[in-house]
């Protein structure tokens, strides 16, 4: 009996304290994007009692992850603070003891992030750790949560050139340069017909003299797109019409062409003369170099290109002066001596958001991901891969990158300069374009209406005599030449 009466008491016992750990895990469940702020050394990561606890190593690098008081935050905590409310999971997060991301050391172990993960000092790292298979060889790593590439980080003055003699026509390409041209012949030769065939402007072809010849025309087209008058004025309505819309294009293409050439004089961006990683080893002015066991060194020690391999047995004869031990000793040393970094091309760009005087060289190799990095049997692994995916389909990372990565030279037009081509200008081409067709069409309509009057003077055909017309304007020598040998046989 009393074996029987202790049993119930300790089945009832149980039921109550799993009913209230229930009811306590409902109440503090962590919500997605609304984790606490990660610290140093602390694991309050969601209040619910019960819940896994990982250890997260990182590493100090802007924006990623960086120190504020007592608290770290960046792009990296944040997408942290997600996924914990996601997968429900607490965690506490340290910082790496050697500052590495994780490279082979000369015993074979592995250090940094990396080596802290096959140590157990760490569940997972949650960095900006680049995926290679190097590293995919002794972890596991889950969805990249970010893509980047191998870019040249560059300081804009040492990387400016002289000016070329023909400076002037930088602001626009050479496709918008040859549509100008052609434009302005198209709209002086439109003039110098429609001169000839406007019986407003030449009403007597065999007395008076045309002022719009084709050099006049030529010189008119000219004078307007300088913003000066110049004869002769035009007096017919289709000639006029031609005129105004040639000198509200050329008034609109000036303007065009003094804004982008103000923008190219003031931001100094001329074409860069280091293009690309070959232009980075022909010159002789620039050291560079990368981060010190960082997987950039790497790639290029295992590339098979020939430029790579110079590259690598450049940084490896002089790893002592080119190879940095930070991301934030490498940005100071491009800002502050004629060096240029090698690294992951979305630092760079933050680098040349917040430092003005800083840009990224346009040629990116080796595209890759970030991700995170776990043991090889975790089963946090695919979860946390979902979770990832999740993030990237509702738009959070996206998000997350718009906000670390905010500054306010990217919002400065002069680094973003480039030539009008002439897809920007074909408003302006097409308004052109059909002005000079209502000017022809105008012309045809004034001869047409002249013509009808001589025709019904003459008692002949409008055809008849609006053909002559168009051929006496066109052909004018030709034309009184024949007038004068028929007037000569008449006089016979």
């Amino acid at each position: 009996m009393d074996k029987g009466l202790h049993f119930t008491i300790c089945v009832i016992a149980a039921a109550l304290l799993l009913r209230e750990s229930s009811q306590a895990g409902e109440e503090n469940e962590p919500g997605m994007l609304a984790a606490p702020r990660p610290g140093f050394g602390t694991d309050l990561r969601g209040a619910a009692e019960g819940l896994p606890t990982l250890t997260v190593t990182t590493i100090l690098e802007d924006p990623y992850v960086m120190v504020r008081g007592a608290e770290l935050e960046g792009y990296c905590m944040e997408l942290l603070a997600a996924l914990a409310g996601m997968l429900r999971f607490r965690y506490t997060v340290k910082v790496v003891g050697d500052g590495q991301y994780g490279a082979v050391a000369a015993g074979g172990n592995w250090t940094g992030m990396i080596g802290e993960i096959l140590r157990r000092e760490a569940d997972i790292a949650v960095a900006p750790l680049t995926v290679t298979s190097a590293r995919e060889e002794v972890v596991s790593f889950t969805t990249p949560f970010l893509q980047t590439g191998i870019g040249i980080l560059l300081r804009k003055d040492t990387t400016s050139q002289e000016m070329s003699f023909f400076h002037f026509l930088s602001p626009f390409s050479k496709e918008t340069w040859t549509a100008l041209l052609f434009a302005y012949l198209l709209t002086c030769f439109c003039l110098f017909l429609v001169a000839r065939l406007s019986p407003c402007e030449w009403n007597e072809p065999k007395n008076e003299e045309n002022h719009f010849t084709f050099l006049n025309s030529l010189w008119f087209g000219a004078g307007a797109l300088a913003l000066q008058g110049a004869t002769p004025r035009p007096q017919a309505l289709s000639v006029r019409v031609i005129a105004v819309v040639w000198w509200l294009f050329t008034l609109a293409l000036l303007a065009a062409y003094i804004a982008n050439f103000t923008a190219l004089l003031s931001s100094g961006s001329e074409q860069l003369p280091i293009q690309t990683f070959e232009d980075l080893v022909k010159q002789r002015n620039l050291e560079f170099g990368t981060l010190e066991g960082s997987s950039t060194f790497y790639y290029f020690k295992n590339s098979k290109n020939p430029i790579h391999q110079m590259i690598y047995e450049y940084m490896e004869k002089r790893r002592e002066h080119v190879l940095v031990k930070t991301y934030q000793e490498a940005v100071q040393r491009v800002m502050d001596s004629n060096y240029a970094f090698i690294g992951e091309s979305i630092s760079q760009d933050l680098a040349a958001a917040r430092h003005c005087n800083l840009i990224r060289a346009p040629e990116v190799i080796g595209a890759r991901g970030f991700g995170i990095a776990t043991t090889q049997a975790s089963p946090w692994t695919k979860p946390l891969s979902i979770a990832v995916l999740k993030l990237r389909e509702s738009g959070d990372l996206d998000y997350l990158r718009n906000k670390w990565w905010e500054s306010s030279c990217l919002r400065q037009s002069g680094d973003r300069w480039g030539p009008l081509e002439p897809p920007a200008l074909g408003g302006l081409f097409l308004t052109l374009g059909i002005g000079l067709a209502l000017g022809v069409i105008a012309a045809l309509a004034e001869l047409s209406s002249s013509s009808r009057r001589a025709a019904a003077h003459a008692k002949k055909s409008c055809c008849s005599v609006f053909t002559e017309e168009i051929c006496t304007r066109l052909r004018i020598k030709g034309t009184a030449r024949q007038s004068q040998e028929t007037s000569g046989k008449a006089n016979a």
